[in-house]
């Protein structure tokens, strides 16, 4: 590539300059030149430049100036056939023409970038399958996006251990989003959710063991490309919901988001209109902590009264007690199932309003 490059914009140039330009490497030889009869050819005094570790300088009567490193560890230089202010002046544009092209070429081809670009919709659908088989990308994989909220700022750390869990730069792509999120774009062998679980549990141990206070939000299965930004989208939305109705929960799917996801979605004032009239008999402040831990027992062992008074380690006849206050202050017997569900729903939707609260 860096031949082919360096070539290009020399022969672009040929016609401007009154002297020979060429690019060097660090054993001095020509590698492009606005004269093609010199390729190959050896400058002595470019091995002095190079050792001297000048961004650019005249030596032996030409001009030079050094171009950035390239991936492979080879040295070049840009030279001019003569030393002088104008020399020196078509040395540095040529070499700054040079470093921006290959800027632009590295971007072009570095499948990171790209699937940033992809997750951050910076791209347009109809290009993401053009490019794609210009890197020869795969399209048609399986891939799901793992996004990994942090408290404080350790996105070089997280980077540095999601880079070591997964190697394989063809496949995998850890991405810094921001200076709290990282995101993982992982590669499947299928839509098994045995898989994608195994992988999350992998990063949240790593990041744990980090002493990072943090959240993980998985995608759906993304089968295109294309669909990636939807993964990283949801595993977005899977983070926000997680820290809304369980902050103890380290790790959380958006397929598994249930009502939450839903009750995500409502406008605030629907939500406040469908609160008043669950608990027109009572206010939802009345329940204690006592009787909100009972509620939540009670789900739990799925409505239950034999099994929920034994995890409390209360009589039956005392659980019975407190859900006969319960249906007292909100006009819903927990024991009926249909009562149950509003209950769940009402309390889940009272804290997504208080979390709504706190963010305002």
């Amino acid at each position: 590539m860096a031949a082919r490059l360096f070539q290009s914009i020399l022969l672009e140039i040929k016609n401007k300059v009154p002297f020979i330009l060429g690019i060097v490497d660090n054993a001095g030889n020509i590698v492009s030149c606005t004269e093609l009869r010199f390729i190959g050819e050896n400058v002595e005094a470019a091995e002095d430049f190079f050792s001297s570790g000048s961004e650019e300088g005249e030596f032996g009567g030409y001009s030079f100036r050094r171009l950035d490193g390239y991936d492979n560890g080879a040295e070049y230089a840009v030279f001019a056939g003569e030393s002088g202010q104008s020399a020196a002046i078509a040395c540095n544009i040529t070499a700054i023409a040079i470093n921006n092209s290959k800027s632009l070429y590295d971007e072009k081809h570095d499948k990171a970038t790209f699937i940033k670009k992809i997750i951050l919709d910076n791209i347009l659908p109809g290009d993401i399958y053009i490019r794609s088989r210009e890197m020869q990308f795969q399209n048609e994989a399986k891939r799901v996006a793992y996004l990994i909220h942090m408290d404080q700022k350790q996105d070089v750390a997280v980077m540095d251990l999601l880079q070591k869990l997964f190697p394989d730069r063809q496949r995998d792509f850890a991405l810094t989003i921001n200076e709290n999120e990282v995101v993982l774009v992982k590669e499947l062998k299928s839509n098994d959710s045995k898989e994608i679980t195994k992988y999350g549990r992998q990063i949240d141990a790593g990041v744990t063991e980090l002493g990072v206070a943090h959240v993980i939000g998985i995608g759906s299965v993304a089968t295109q490309l294309k669909d990636i930004a939807r993964s990283f989208k949801e595993a977005q939305v899977a983070v926000e919901i997680g820290k809304v109705f369980d902050d103890s929960i380290t790790m959380m799917s958006y397929e598994n988001l249930g009502i939450g996801r839903l009750i995500y979605q409502l406008p605030t004032t629907l939500c406040e209109m469908f609160l008043s009239e669950v608990f027109k008999k009572g206010s939802v402040e009345s329940l204690d902590k006592e009787t909100l831990f009972t509620i939540q027992k009670f789900f739990e062992n799925n409505l239950n009264v034999s099994e929920t008074s034994r995890k409390l380690f209360v009589h039956r006849n005392t659980l019975v007690y407190r859900l006969e206050k319960i249906k007292k202050l909100t006009g819903l017997d927990l024991r009926e199932f249909d009562n149950a569900i509003v209950l769940k729903v009402a309390l889940m939707v009272k804290q997504y309003l208080r979390s709504r609260e706190t963010a305002n």
